[in-house]
């Protein structure tokens, strides 16, 4: 069992970073050193064609959840990195936030995975063919397509998880993401019941659930990097 060491940066950005945004990296820092991770360092690494596969059970989660995030902290470091004309000050920080957010969670996943297996996900490409950065109305919309997408699946991986403290970090992720859709749908669609609206909450008042085949599906046209995930079957 390997013990977990784990680190969080924004290395792979290119946006300041102010003393705020400092103290906010170096808390999540230090709440996230005392999660014990499971060791699973002596899972193959499984490639199929020289394409990497998420891997089995709970590994293969969190190389799933690893992959949706690599995808948010891409889209909101290509927007705070060009923000679109016109774009007013509470956007600005607004995306500002969400960056930091997304990539805390994309560099907690790669730490904690790679903590316990070598069976990490590598770092992925993305392409963005039908979104304008330079306009407000595409970027709000892919905003929010990627978090719907994404509370719908942390909402439908939650039942393959079985480590419980996998479980608890997935619960406390998705609560985020369900904040920042509904936030961006008010920028969209200001001071209307759209916060949660009827397409992304069910008859019960719960968040809908996606399997992560679905889930794949959808975020694919962003993912340049193949990847399968035969136990899914995803391929």
């Amino acid at each position: 069992m390997k013990k977990a060491v784990i680190s969080v940066s924004n290395a792979q950005t290119t946006l300041d970073t102010n003393r705020r945004d400092f103290l906010k990296l170096s808390g999540v820092t230090l709440a996230l050193a005392s999660l014990t991770l499971v060791g699973c360092d002596d899972d193959p690494v499984m490639n199929t064609n020289n394409v990497f596969d998420l891997g089995k059970g709970d590994v293969g989660i969190l190389n799933y959840a690893y992959a949706l995030e690599q995808l948010e902290a891409d889209f909101y470091t290509k927007v705070v990195n060009n923000f679109y004309a016109g774009i007013s000050s509470k956007e600005k920080q607004l995306f500002t936030d969400l960056y930091h957010h997304e990539v805390i969670h994309r560099d907690f996943f790669k730490a904690a995975i790679g903590a316990a297996t070598t069976n990490l996900l590598p770092k992925l490409e993305f392409q963005y063919p039908n979104v304008n950065f330079n306009d407000r109305n595409s970027v709000l919309a892919t905003a929010k397509a990627l978090e719907d997408t994404g509370v719908a699946a942390y909402n439908g991986a939650g039942k393959y998880i079985s480590n419980p403290d996998y479980l608890v970090i997935a619960g406390k992720i998705v609560s985020v993401e369900a904040r920042h859709a509904s936030t961006i749908r008010d920028l969209i669609n200001p001071l209307s019941t759209d916060f949660s609206g009827d397409d992304v909450i069910d008859a019960n008042g719960l968040d809908l659930a996606k399997e992560p085949k679905e889930i794949v599906g959808v975020a694919a046209s962003f993912i340049k990097t193949p990847f399968t995930w035969m136990e899914q079957g995803i391929q």
